[in-house]
């Protein structure tokens, strides 16, 4: 069973800066392509980033491309999301997932077996 805990969404200011983490533990947690998404009230999840095991390969939504960037830690076995530029707009409950497999779905939420239970980002003055 591969357990995810995602934390560090708190209320922010437009322009201001967060960082989420996402802890995980489990069989070979370290070794699982790490996705993180995204959900405000009435919208579907959608795909923020993603991550491959080895932290060598990153994607990005275009919403989100050059205000964000992921990356982990598998001495940790932990995965951040570093946002930046904040906007009204990225108000949401943000997830991390993980899969076994990275590509060009990476930031679908199907290619994901296993979800967090999220952490609320609230973007607000």
């Amino acid at each position: 069973q591969l357990q995810i805990v995602e934390s560090g969404g708190t209320l922010v200011q437009p322009g201001g800066s967060l960082r989420l983490s996402c802890a995980t533990s489990g069989f070979n947690s370290d070794r699982y392509a790490i996705g993180w998404f995204r959900q405000a009230p009435g919208k579907e999840r959608e795909g923020v980033s993603c991550i491959s095991s080895g932290g060598d390969m990153t994607k990005y939504a275009d919403s989100v491309k050059g205000r964000f960037n992921t990356s982990r830690d598998n001495g940790k076995r932990t995965v951040y999301l570093q946002m930046s530029s904040l906007k009204f707009e990225d108000t949401a409950v943000y997830y991390c997932a993980a899969g076994r497999a990275y590509g060009s779905g990476c930031l679908e939420t199907y290619e994901y077996d296993y979800w967090g239970q999220g952490t609320q980002v609230t973007v607000s003055s």
